[in-house]
């Protein structure tokens, strides 16, 4: 790999970390450029835009420059431990996205018609905005807004749709007592896998971040109907 050195402008052109961002952080000996030209400029080379990279992934997830510095310092976490870290972060907290993406259509729906939204709707839809603001940077709702434009508006409308109804038929099995290994309660839980799929992909870890966010914020859960019982029931049933 060609052997690249930056001054200080260009790797703040080029990778939109201001030249302030850049002085604080060899300040306080988070990032130092590894070499000096003659005249004394700082010049970056490949391996400090990795810890670049890191930085700004660690940051993203919410540590602190200090908590960041002791880590990298202390070779905590490699590059692909950072990456994978955020990976996750951002695979969690895609759900958020859609959410807000069908309340906004609902009430744009609505206002198209001339109908206005009732306070509760204009409420939730307040909820849903404050907590994706909590969870995402601008960029990662960036990078999620392009995952949730290839899904496409339709099939999010669709599986958001049918979700309360499927939520609904276990629930009622749940409280006729009905053995979540029958065969009725089965055919619902192989219902909720496949729109646990289209969700995932099928990536169990995305899936499992999912359901860490439903632990994490119960009001989110509780809006669907769901609960940790619920959650233990439908599991049951997906047993082999």
């Amino acid at each position: 790999m060609k052997n690249e050195v930056f001054q200080v402008g260009e790797l703040a052109k080029r990778t939109g970390v201001s030249v302030r961002a850049l002085h604080h952080y060899d300040a306080i000996g988070l990032l130092a450029p590894s070499r000096r030209s003659e005249s004394r400029y700082r010049l970056y080379d490949r391996e400090d835009v990795v810890r670049l990279q890191e930085i700004k992934s660690l940051r993203q997830l919410g540590f602190s420059l200090e908590e960041i510095r002791d880590l990298l310092a202390a070779r905590r976490l490699t590059p692909l431990g950072v990456v994978e870290m955020h990976l996750q972060r951002v695979r969690e907290q895609l759900e958020l996205q859609q959410q807000l993406l069908g309340r906004l259509e609902s009430i744009a729906e609505q206002l198209r018609a001339a109908k206005t939204p009732t306070a509760d709707e204009m409420m939730r839809t307040i909820e849903a905005m404050t907590m994706f603001e909590k969870y995402f940077t601008d960029e990662q709702r960036q990078t999620l807004k392009e995952r949730g434009d290839k899904l496409g508006a339709e099939a999010i409308k669709a599986v958001e749709e049918e979700w309360p109804r499927l939520i609904a038929a276990v629930r009622e099995e749940m409280n006729k007592g009905t053995d979540p290994r029958s065969e009725r309660v089965r055919e619902l839980a192989k219902r909720w896998r496949e729109l646990l799929n289209a969700f995932s992909g099928g990536d169990r870890q995305m899936e499992e971040s999912a359901a860490k966010m439903y632990h994490q914020e119960p009001q989110v859960a509780q809006q669907y109907g769901l609960d940790p019982e619920m959650f233990k029931y439908i599991g049951e049933a997906m047993k082999p």
